[in-house]
């Protein structure tokens, strides 16, 4: 297929910041199957080639996304970084821990019940427990070594305090690790996605099987939104706050 040029304004920015300049665009790439926040560094172009989309049909959906409404509310952009940290935390962490043990409950029922027709819930239930085990480290990570020194570093620039010097260097390293994280477990969630065929129940499935598919659809949109927070916008405002610190003090980052 041939693919027509579209402005470069659009077609060379990134989807994950697109979507930081407004969250309502989300809806467009994942009618698309395009991933916003695991692998949000892609350009409209790199992702219009791969999914052989014509990019003026992409642009003309996002701008009618962004048009649809007024305006764009309260912008998470403008947060000082202790608020965002604290709205992940109390929004999407807190739901990760709660829909975990509610949605393990539902898939238990769901084998013993489907298993031996549908093998696939095994497999399913498989990816989500060992998706909960992994986001409950890396969430511990997050909240007692990452987020406290993020919110040092704003501390320290705001009342121009001494940089805290952490023993892993600098933020990039941890920030490194959290993305890497990240990444395994939207991997994880594209493959439930289609071992359940796009969370669709089966003809013989019960009320507990639609229930059980809609909250893990729920679940991957709410990881979809929490990873964007931290990969789109969270992580590269630290990186930048560490780096405006080190130099106001005359030092390099992975130095002072």
């Amino acid at each position: 297929m041939s693919i027509p040029a579209t402005p470069a304004s659009m077609t060379q920015r990134t989807v994950g910041s697109i979507v930081a300049d407004d969250y309502r665009t989300a809806a467009v790439f994942n009618a698309h199957g395009i991933d916003f926040c695991c692998k949000g560094g892609r350009t409209i172009a790199e992702v219009c080639r791969a999914k052989a989309i014509e990019p003026d049909t992409l642009e003309a959906e996002i701008r009618q996304a962004i048009e649809r409404d007024g305006g764009t509310g309260d912008d998470v952009r403008q947060w000082p970084l202790s608020r965002l940290i604290g709205h992940i935390e109390r929004v999407h962490h807190r739901y990760v821990e709660a829909r975990s043990t509610t949605l393990k409950q539902f898939l238990n029922k769901l084998c013993s019940v489907h298993g031996d027709r549908h093998p696939e819930l095994l497999a399913i239930r498989e990816e989500f427990e060992t998706c909960t085990h992994a986001m409950a480290t890396h969430m511990k990570k997050e909240e007692l070594v990452l987020f406290p020194f993020i919110n040092q570093l704003e501390r320290s620039l705001r009342h121009d305090l001494t940089a805290p010097t952490p023993h892993f260097g600098t933020v990039d390293n941890p920030i490194a690790m959290m993305e890497r994280e990240h990444d395994a477990e939207g991997e994880r969630f594209r493959r439930i996605a289609i071992l359940s065929r796009d969370y669709t129940s089966p003809p013989d499935g019960c009320t507990t099987y639609a229930t059980a598919y809609a909250m893990l659809r729920e679940f991957e949109e709410d990881l979809h939104r929490h990873i964007h927070l931290e990969n789109n916008i969270l992580f590269p405002k630290a990186k930048a706050l560490e780096k405006e610190l080190r130099r106001a003090q005359g030092c390099d980052a992975a130095a002072c």
